[in-house]
This record gives C-alpha cells, structure tokens and sequence, in this order.
C-alpha cells in the first residue's frame, strides 16, 4: 500500500513537474521591474489537490497547442485569478487551457506578477500589465511556427486575471518596429476578450476600437460585479463593439473550470466556444 501511494505520489510530481518544463519564459534575459529579485516561486496544493502559485518574479507562459488536423488557427492566452496575490493556475488556467486545445484552440496560461501579495513591490497597471502585453507579443511572433493566424489571438481572464485581460484590451499598441528585439515589433492588442468574473468591472472603459468582448458571472457573485458587466454590456453595445453577456442563476464567484462541476454553469466553457465561432475565428 505504502509503495502504490509512493508511486502515485511521484507520478503526479513528474506530470506536474513536465507541464512546468514546458514554460516559456517571457523575458528569458530578465524581465524588467524584477531586478534583484532571486526567490522561487512557491506552490501550495489544496485540499481537493489543485495547484496554487505565489511569488512570480519570472512571468511565463505554457502552451497547450492542438493537434494539427484539429487545429483552427485561433489562440488564448489565459490569466487565472487570486485577487492578485496569488493564481489558482488549475482550474482557472490549465483546465480550460486543455478544454480549448482538444477543439483545436491554441491556449496559453500566463503566470503574471502579484501586486497584492505580501512585501510585493509590483503594480497591476504597471508590470501585470506589462506580462500581459509581452505574452501577447510572444505568441503573435511565433504565430508562424504554433500554425496560428496572427489575427485570431485574444486573451481570457478569470477574477483577478479578468482585470489583467480588461487592461491589456484597452492599453495596447502596434509595437516598436524599430526594436533590436522581435518580440517588441509586434501588436498587443488582443483579437478578442474573455472576462470571466472580473474584479473592478467599473474600470472598464470601452471605446470604439475594443476588441469583441465575451462576459461571464453568477447572478450569486457580489452584486458589483454582476451590475458592473451589465453595465459594461450596454457601454460596449452604444459603441457598436460586438459583446455577449451570460448570467448564471446559481452560480456564485470562482467556478471556473471542474470536472466536479455538474451544475448548469459548468457548461460555459462551450458558450465562449459559440461565440468564437460565431465572431469566424475557428474556421479553418
């Protein structure tokens, strides 16, 4: 018996330890605004055996790519949430990032700085911004060799990582053609957004070049955040910016992505699925 726990135990730290190999760092020469800063990262698992990460000082991204005859051309880069003091990386980021992959998605998770962490020196509109505008460069770059299209790229949120998302589709820029680094020449600007209960939904300021936004709570989330996307809807509708609102009745906050979730909520992974398809990002 000792020795099956012994086995199982080291077959889910290989597993977890390869998904962690594939990380690719964003700034593998140094990410600026984390001089100095040397620690490792720290992991805690819960109860129910779901990753949790804190102290980010090297922000990455890891790729879930599909199978090339599944493969749409589209991609997501996914910021999990923990009210920026930590990310709940499983079911706000690998599991939807796996959900996305097995139709032919490409899917990123980002690990982006933690402003709220303790002792933490980082600001979310400064270097989680930052992280977040660098992945999207990232993956528009080596949009060629992932068999994506460089006009399909979006991004996705969840709670903390909705107002990353928020951020980076109403601050972005086409680049610096003129940069030594071939990352920095590329566009920021996301093709799509997903927010899945996003915190601060009343800093949402939408405009007429937004992209395509996708919104997603429970009507039983706190009451600012579920009244603030529905007021983002009508902002985003006034401007002609396409946009889709979904309210689940008995849904509360942090749902995300489960497969110990049977309730009617935990079918609004397929929802975003629609919609992409609906905006023409998944034909082939």
């Amino acid at each position: 018996m000792f020795e099956n726990r012994k086995l199982l135990w080291l077959a889910c730290l290989f597993l977890f330890a390869a998904q962690e190999q594939n990380e690719i760092l964003l700034w593998p020469n140094g990410t600026p605004g984390s001089e100095g800063k040397t620690g490792s990262e720290k992991v805690r698992v819960t109860q129910d055996g779901e990753h949790v990460i804190s102290a980010i000082h090297k922000p990455s991204l890891t790729p879930y790519l599909p199978r090339k005859e599944k493969a749409t051309g589209a991609a997501v880069i996914i910021a999990p949430g923990g009210g920026h003091r930590e990310l709940w990386i499983d079911h706000e980021g690998h599991n939807f990032a796996k959900f996305l992959a097995e139709r032919g998605i490409a899917a990123f998770v980002l690990k982006y700085r933690l402003a709220r962490e303790p002792e933490s020196t980082y600001k979310i509109d400064q270097h989680a911004l930052a992280d977040v505008q660098r992945a999207m460069r990232l993956v528009r770059s080596r949009a060629r060799e992932w068999g994506l299209n460089p006009g399909r790229i979006g991004v996705a949120g969840f709670s903390a990582g909705g107002e990353v998302a928020a951020l980076v589709s109403m601050r972005f820029d086409a680049g610096n053609k003129e940069s030594p680094d071939p990352i920095e020449r590329e566009s920021c600007k996301p093709d799509f957004q997903a927010l899945i209960y996003p915190g601060n939904s009343a800093q949402i300021v939408p405009a007429k070049d937004s992209p395509p936004i996708f919104m997603l709570c429970g009507y039983k989330d706190r009451t600012d955040i579920s009244r603030g996307l529905a007021d983002v809807y009508l902002k985003f509708k006034d401007l002609g910016v396409p946009a889709e609102l979904h309210v689940y009745a008995t849904a509360g906050h942090g749902f995300g992505v489960r497969d110990r979730n049977k309730s009617a909520v935990a079918t609004w992974p397929a929802r975003f699925e629609e919609w992409l398809s609906e905006l023409g990002m998944l034909a082939r």
